[in-house]
């Protein structure tokens, strides 16, 4: 990642404080509408483009914000306050589909989507199938060239945002053998009112109402060349994965700032539930749990401090940045975990809001790299430096 000094730091505080009361005073409050509907109003999203947020990592000459790693985690901490579906709204604009467009698009490209991103048309990534997701080798959609562009065919799989997007990033095969570097991966943008693209219905989940994920299928879509990103083939897997350790950074700065959120919850709770004559926060083993989860919470904020600050020096960070995501989603699962204790029956009730909680924690384990394979990707780092050392 590039060095960049980010949005002025007296501005950018201020943005957090306006972000903070917002989160606190008007997307909290929809929470009950919005799981009931399972979808984030339009007047919501509206509002949330005119903050800004879909603009976060957008250079400030295409429209956006401008902001580095380290204000984009804060700003992601802060608004992960609020249930996940917020979040995953903004960040496939925030994440993969600008980062893509950045380090891989022609000026050209870069001056016609850029500006759109930032603005707040809402953009999905597509590369898992139902045969294949992070194995490049398993990719079955195809790009065919033609004397006039593309012809894609293929599905797409758990699509975040498919339902709400104008554009889509769409990673398909270029070549029939499985070649070096994922080489036979190339990635193409698509407006989603092309001819030939249809979305599935919304996939119902274990938690997380609000976002909406899809299948995307494609069936004879007809391309203009100007479509393949960078103009080059066999590089969009790779323009794609250069965006993963901020995506990485992302979710963990999401899960410790509703880790915070269930927290607060049960600091409530025990407060206010009366047991024996008290407060069950005067058990000392509710106290306990209390302690313990304040000491994971404050263990990945430094984390994120530490990460991210790295990251705006120029270091490579994939090492720390999976370790990071890895601390913060396992805590936040031993957390909400807790919350459900500390509530007892209560816990279990939809009714309250811990049960919630646990649910919505599930997938920070396993989207932008599962544990298992980020544990995987931390030991080949540490036997590689070893080896060289």
């Amino acid at each position: 990642m590039n060095a960049n000094p980010g949005m002025d730091a007296d501005v950018f505080g201020q943005f957090l404080e306006q972000l903070q009361k917002y989160v606190r005073e008007r997307l909290i409050p929809a929470e009950k509408d919005i799981i009931e509907a399972d979808e984030i109003p339009d007047d919501i999203v509206g509002e949330m483009r005119d903050l800004g947020l879909f603009g976060l990592t957008t250079p400030e000459e295409y429209g956006g914000a401008g902001l580095n790693v380290s204000q984009y985690a804060r700003t992601i901490n802060v608004l992960s306050y609020a249930m996940p579906a917020f979040r995953s709204l903004i960040t496939i604009n925030t994440g993969m589909f600008c980062a893509a467009i950045k380090n891989g698009g022609t000026p050209e490209q870069k001056e016609l989507w850029l500006p759109r991103i930032a603005a707040g048309e809402i953009a999905s990534f597509g590369l898992t199938e139902p045969g294949s997701g992070s194995d490049s080798a398993g990719l079955r959609t195809t790009a065919t060239e033609t004397a006039t562009g593309w012809v894609l065919n293929g599905t797409k799989r758990y699509i975040t945002n498919a339902p709400r997007a104008g554009m889509a990033l769409i990673m398909a095969r270029t070549s029939k053998e499985n070649l070096p570097k994922n080489a036979h991966v190339s990635a193409f943008i698509v407006p989603m009112d092309t001819p030939g693209v249809t979305v599935g219905k919304s996939d119902k989940k274990m938690g997380q109402a609000g976002s909406q994920i899809a299948d995307i299928i494609l069936e004879d879509v007809h391309l203009e060349k100007e479509a393949l990103l960078g103009n080059e083939l066999g590089k969009g897997f790779t323009y794609a994965m250069k965006s993963l350790d901020t995506g990485r950074i992302s979710v963990g700065s999401a899960a410790t700032g509703y880790a915070r959120r269930a927290l607060d919850s049960a600091l409530r709770y025990a407060s206010e539930r009366n047991a024996f004559g008290q407060p069950i926060a005067n058990f000392q083993l509710i106290q306990q749990m209390l302690a313990d989860s304040e000491i994971e919470i404050l263990a990945a904020e430094a984390m994120m401090a530490d990460v991210t600050s790295r990251a705006d020096a120029g270091e490579n960070v994939l090492k720390r940045a999976a370790a990071f995501k890895v601390f913060a989603s396992e805590m936040c699962g031993r957390i909400v975990d807790r919350v459900v204790q500390v509530y007892g029956g209560a816990g279990y009730l939809a009714e309250y809001d811990a049960e919630r909680f646990f649910r919505d924690a599930r997938l920070y384990r396993i989207y932008e790299g599962t544990t298992q394979i980020l544990q995987l990707q931390i030991a080949k780092h540490m036997l590689r430096d070893y080896s060289a050392s």
